[in-house]
């Protein structure tokens, strides 16, 4: 318990960044129209290829013997790879609503 207050106490300043940070998205997201908020959210998470470089890095750092950095980069690889297609998904299936379709001719 000492270990955890004190830990607070060292790192107070940090702790109420981010919690007023977490205050300040929660307010922006919620004034963000509905339109818009498809693409932000694909463009933030085409932003977590800097997550797989980093998971990439911290895994060629790992000595051979250290599973879990190995393993949690692993983990981090599959899973920004993953946030990574779908964002990219997500937006080529946005940008398909927005194209014109071929006209029909209408009569027999």
């Amino acid at each position: 318990m000492e270990n955890i207050l004190n830990f607070i106490n060292t790192n107070q300043q940090i702790i109420y960044i981010v919690i007023l940070m977490i205050f300040v998205g929660i307010e922006i997201i919620g004034k963000v129209p509905s339109v818009l908020h498809t693409p932000l959210m694909s463009g933030a998470n085409a932003i977590h290829g800097v997550v797989v470089i980093g998971a990439i890095i911290v895994m060629g750092k790992a000595e051979s013997d250290n599973y879990l950095a190995l393993g949690l980069g692993f983990l981090a690889v599959v899973l920004g790879t993953l946030n990574v297609v779908g964002g990219f998904v997500v937006t080529d299936r946005m940008l398909e609503m927005f194209k014109k379709k071929p006209q029909t001719s209408k009569g027999a």
